[in-house]
């Protein structure tokens, strides 16, 4: 007697609830059938109908986020975003989340991270240049936090790393809403001729469907559903569906599909990345307006027995689905077999707009094509605004450290303490075109063989999208364009990912909705558009939601890399200003928090998206003209703590000439940049301030080795050194 078939496993409602669906969206599914699925449609349906795939709760107010300019090539919707960056360039980027399977195991949640956002670059026929990332790790003290944070790390460093893509830039914080659900975001950025690039939209009945890359396996089955739930004390036990990477094949892969992009063969390709075969060739065949039929007997595959179900739905590394111009099957062969990866023609391309899967010899999936790549119901959740909340009265503070006291507390906390202990496990140096690395406002990055580089940062500060979305979302965008303009380069398109809790939860989609009315505010105002993205709900552990965290990757194009300037002082001898007004804004501020132990909620400081265009136009244009010597953007600590950050690279000090009270120097004011102006251009430079009613202010002298503030304070750069440096090794066990 045969073993029963998979299929035969009977459709409850307990069967229904386990793949993420709910009764109404089963029955849609079924409508659409018109029968009741069988285990292997339900399947399919759960992943692409998962909150990951299918952006269910998010959609309608993605669409009203700005996506077109002049550098717009491609925007969302593809594999990533593609700018233009002039001369036949192209910047193709994105950046995406893999946070529940980096919790679950973080070196192997971390590295496919790095390694699926990499192929959603080179999967549009680019070649990945920098890398770069976002994190946020629970409390310093949890018990887990220290084991998360080594295991991150050691991934991210060990994928990059050795595929030899250069890690550039990133950020990291701490707080109690990521103790049970951390956030991994990882961005690559590629370049292409604008005149080669690759879509995934598969055309051409009668086309052949060919598999690339590494075997299939068990792991990774049901990450996109994972991926789409809250995590509870039972998270432990979703260790399976956390996928495994092998960069060393990634790089055949990469080495590969450039050479084959050479000629003309392939008529579309993509990653099969979260829901694997199932969603790339849904994606593929939908994009095209055809059918596809697969025959999973020619998958090749590691592990013996499997069923069409868990082929369908593994979410194994190292992995492409293409469609290739007929006859030129053997060609293609050739140089993937010669790269030492798996080929397989594994279907072919109908013209009936149905997925066809065949199994065994007998058909075991037979789908309509639209309902499973865009007809998961789109839904407006309820949501509630986020309460407004009062300005922190900085007049009426008690201030119980002085100045420098207070600078020590700050350089030296968990949020604002020297990150070197994690970059320098990254290989910044790799490719030989990184011209600014990990620890600046933005990396800068050669467009191999020119004298043109990328501007690279990522940005954004979850505290002020907790006290008001709208205005963290705001500021989010303001602070990626302000890293980029430090430059010296032009900010042209954003990419993100929107990390939040329960959408289900009202006040929790209210802060999804009000983070993105302000990065779409900004990017309006800012002529910087969101090109790529990614959404991540349901970052929760037994109901406590992090944090809203949209972060930002932006990019930017600087024309003349000799024109770069950096955020340390070169020089002794340079007159300091600070650029936009300071008012002292402390709510929301680290000072507030990490000094004052204020846990009352108060408002963040406000952005005024006409004065931080207006800034960073006259900074970039100062720069330009050769007048700044260095920039640096304000933001967390305040001036203060941005001077520091100023001085301490090169060991310089700054003489300030001005006074201040607590809210003056760790107000977190927006819009604001300190820069070095050399005593032949200050004339200029103010000028060129009046003529654009930029206000500026100088307020200090570079040179000595410490940082003195008239009458209130003088403090060694090497007692900052110490402070700043010394954090992250201690709390790692160094």
């Amino acid at each position: 007697m045969s073993a029963p078939h998979v299929n035969d496993t009977p459709i409850t409602p307990e069967l229904v609830a386990e793949h993420g669906l709910t009764p109404d969206e089963y029955e849609m599914i079924v409508a659409h059938m018109g029968r009741a699925p069988n285990f292997t449609e339900l399947g399919v349906f759960s992943v692409m109908w998962s909150e990951h795939c299918s952006y269910k709760s998010s959609r309608k107010w993605l669409k009203k986020l700005p996506v077109d300019g002049p550098q717009v090539i491609q925007g969302p919707g593809e594999n990533a975003g593609v700018i233009d960056i002039g001369d036949g360039d192209a910047a193709i980027f994105k950046m995406e989340s893999h946070n529940h399977p980096s919790f679950i195991e973080p070196y192997q949640g971390a590295a496919t991270g790095v390694g699926g956002i990499m192929r959603d670059v080179f999967t549009m026929g680019a070649r990945p240049v920098a890398n770069l990332n976002a994190l946020r790790f629970g409390q310093p003290d949890h018990k887990k936090t220290c084991h998360l944070v080594a295991g991150v790390v050691s991934g991210i460093g060990g994928y990059g790393n050795c595929i030899g893509v250069p890690t550039v830039g990133g950020e990291v914080n701490f707080d109690a809403s990521y103790n049970g659900n951390i956030l991994v975001n990882a961005m690559c950025v590629g370049l292409a001729r604008t005149d080669k690039i690759f879509y995934a939209a598969a055309t051409g009945v009668g086309s052949p469907v060919v598999y690339v890359g590494s075997k299939t396996g068990r792991d990774g089955i049901h990450g996109a559903t994972m991926a789409s739930a809250e995590f509870d004390d039972a998270s432990d036990e979703k260790r399976p569906t956390v996928q495994v990477g092998d960069p060393f094949t990634e790089k055949l892969l990469l080495e590969a599909c450039q050479e084959l992009m050479s000629s003309d063969a392939i008529i579309g390709i993509q990653d099969m990345g979260a829901a694997g075969l199932t969603s790339s060739s849904v994606e593929m065949a939908d994009k095209g307006n055809v059918g596809i039929r697969l025959d999973l007997d020619k998958v090749p595959c590691r592990e013996t027995h499997m069923s069409g179900y868990e082929m369908l739905l593994s979410e194994s590394q190292e992995r492409m689905l293409m469609v290739l111009q007929p006859g030129r099957e053997d060609e293609a062969a050739e140089i993937f077999h010669r790269w030492g990866l798996d080929f397989a023609v594994v279907g072919e391309l109908t013209d009936t707009n149905r997925m066809v899967v065949v199994h065994e010899g007998e058909i075991i999936a037979d789908m309509p094509l639209k309902p499973l790549a865009d007809g998961a119901p789109e839904y407006d959740r309820p949501h509630t605004a986020t309460p407004a909340l009062p300005a922190l009265d900085a007049q009426a503070l008690t201030h119980p450290l002085d100045l420098g006291e207070s600078l020590l507390r700050l350089m030296g906390g968990s949020e604002m303490a020297s990150r070197r202990w994690i970059w320098e496990q990254y290989d910044s140096m790799v490719m030989g075109d990184t011209l600014v690395g990990p620890g600046g406002d933005a990396a800068l990055v050669r467009v191999h063989g020119t004298n043109k580089a990328l501007a690279l940062t990522t940005d954004v500060t979850p505290r002020y999208c907790l006290a008001d979305p709208v205005m963290g979302g705001q500021q989010a965008v303001a602070e990626a364009y302000r890293n980029i303009s430090a430059t010296g380069a032009t900010p042209l398109a954003i990419t993100n990912c929107l990390n939040f809790g329960n959408p289900e939860r009202p006040e929790i989609m209210g802060q999804f909705v009000g983070c993105l009315d302000g990065m779409g505010a900004a990017c309006r105002a800012l002529d910087f558009p969101v090109v790529s993205g990614n959404v991540s709900l349901y970052n929760e552990t037994n109901g406590r939601g992090i944090m809203p965290t949209p972060a930002i990757g932006g990019v930017g194009v600087l024309d003349d890399l000799t024109k770069a300037v950096g955020s340390a002082f070169a020089n002794a001898g340079m007159s300091v200003y600070v650029i936009g007004e300071t008012h002292g804004a402390l709510g929301c501020s680290l000072y507030a928090r990490d000094v004052l132990a204020i846990d009352t909620p108060a408002a963040p400081p406000p952005v005024d998206l006409e004065r931080e265009r207006a800034h960073g136009d006259f900074v970039r244009a100062q720069i330009g003209a050769g007048h700044i010597s260095c920039a640096h953007d304000v933001s967390d600590g305040g001036l203060l703590c941005a001077l520091a950050e100023m001085c301490l690279p090169q060991k310089i000090g700054c003489a300030v000439e001005i006074s201040g009270d607590h809210g003056f120097w760790f107000g977190e004011d927006q819009g604001r940049y300190l820069v070095a102006i050399a005593p032949d251009a200050r004339a200029a430079f103010e000028k060129a301030a009046a003529e654009a009613h930029v206000h500026i202010a100088q307020i200090g002298l570079t040179g000595g080795a410490e940082l003195t503030i008239t009458d209130a304070m003088t403090i060694s750069l090497d007692e900052i050194a110490k402070a700043h440096e010394n954090w992250f090794p201690k709390l790692m066990g160094f």
